[in-house]
């Protein structure tokens, strides 16, 4: 019975098999097919508004606001100095060594400061002077710059 059925099927495949080899292929046409009922992009996302930007806006400056006021509420967070406490100077020693002279109140202290630690290197008996704030040139008093470029060409020539 298998032998039967098997033989139907082995001459339909042949002719099949033979019809496909002789027939010219058919043209391939270029047309794309697109259905009538969905327009070009409608299914792209949809970009945020002006109202969602507006609301992205306030929501990262509300951020930005909230950890200002956390780091200020924090032990030890914000860059404010200690009361009492004021560096008065401070001198790089080495990579990882300097020395500072710390304001503790009414004394000043010279500090070593290393990767081992902070000593105290000596307690000094009357404070260092104040040095004068740094002052920025004004514009009145800087040298022309057309003079200068004429005075370094003069010289390189």
């Amino acid at each position: 019975m298998i032998v039967a059925s098997a033989l139907h099927v082995l001459p339909a495949t042949t002719a099949a098999a033979a019809a496909a080899v002789q027939a010219p292929p058919a043209p391939v046409r270029a047309e794309t097919v697109r259905p009538a009922s969905a327009p070009v992009g409608a299914h792209a996302p949809q970009a945020p508004g002006l109202g969602g930007a507006f609301v992205a806006l306030v929501l990262v400056l509300g951020l930005i606001l909230g950890l200002a006021w956390l780091l200020k509420r924090l032990p030890g967070g914000g860059f404010r100095q200690a009361d009492g406490l004021r560096v008065v100077a401070s001198i790089p020693l080495g990579a990882k060594e300097r020395a500072a002279v710390v304001q503790v109140g009414d004394e000043q202290l010279l500090l070593g400061i290393g990767a081992g630690g902070v000593r105290t290197l000596h307690r000094l008996p009357r404070p260092l002077p104040e040095s004068p704030p740094v002052q920025l040139p004004s514009l009145q008093r800087l040298p022309d710059f057309r003079q200068l470029l004429a005075q370094r060409l003069r010289r390189d020539a």
